[in-house]
């Protein structure tokens, strides 16, 4: 909630849950705050829910069992102030709470991983790899989780990663930290090891702060180089005997559309 903006953010959600304040305990969040976002957001149509976790904490989230983290909802409410331990055991109840509720909706659970914007951004907090405690719970199998911009620069743990049934990973953001070769040699790895985990993604956003200020400026050029790269990965496939002409074609068309299509239910 410290998060800049987050206080704001809390306050739409309540109100957009119909909760004049928040409530006493962590079950009544769960089922006042919680539950109902995210059916209203499913129902709305939104295919996911994201994470910008990485930007305040690390993503190292674990399984918490319910009576510890209880207490210590109920010591904030009271306005007592909480450790920095007391605090992570919280937020990592919350995160799992979360992710599984919105799994059992169809929701997918998207995550910030790898590195992130500003010169300052702490990269080793935001390893995929951290999150395999919390995901590789029981709870949370159930739930469908795509790595944003592929942990970069930890793509091989991305890449082993997708070995889980319900885990996948998008290369947004590595359309622009990357040029179209540095980019192949990623999807490569990707495509040898799970083509049908792997989701386009650009991450084309307007900024008056680059020379290319316009979302439209980004958009054309973040999905032209990921089809060079896309083209040189299979293409060297090919050249190695790995892949045949057809299987390259049906790779292509799974990683820009089929993949997504399945993955959210888009018709």
């Amino acid at each position: 909630m410290r998060y800049p903006g987050g206080a704001s953010t809390i306050a739409q959600l309540s109100q957009e849950a119909d909760v004049s304040a928040l409530p006493p305990t962590l079950d009544a969040y769960e089922t006042v705050v919680v539950q109902p976002t995210l059916q209203r957001w499913k129902k709305s149509g939104a295919p996911a829910v994201k994470f910008l976790a990485a930007y305040v904490r690390g993503l190292d989230f674990v399984p918490v069992d319910r009576d510890t983290a209880a207490p210590l909802y109920a010591k904030a409410f009271s306005g007592a102030a909480l450790s920095p331990g007391e605090e992570k055991v919280l937020e990592d109840c919350l995160f799992n709470v979360i992710a599984a509720r919105a799994g059992a909706l169809g929701l997918v659970v998207h995550i910030h991983t790898g590195n992130g914007n500003g010169p300052y951004f702490d990269n080793t907090r935001a390893n995929p790899g951290l999150l395999e405690p919390a995901i590789d719970s029981d709870p949370l199998r159930h739930t469908n989780f795509v790595l944003l911009h592929g942990g970069w620069p930890f793509y091989l743990v991305a890449e082993a990663m997708m070995d889980k049934p319900n885990m996948y990973a998008d290369f947004s953001a590595q359309t622009f930290y990357l040029t179209p070769h540095a980019l192949s040699q990623v999807l490569r790895g990707w495509f040898e090891w799970h083509p049908e985990k792997v989701l386009f993604g650009s991450d084309a956003y307007s900024d008056v702060n680059t020379p290319l200020s316009d979302y439209e400026e980004k958009e054309w050029l973040m999905t032209w180089k990921a089809r060079q790269a896309i083209g040189i990965a299979l293409t060297a496939m090919m050249k190695d005997g790995e892949i045949t002409r057809a299987r390259a074609i049906e790779i292509a068309h799974m990683v820009l559309h089929d993949n997504a299509a399945a993955l959210y239910g888009i018709r």
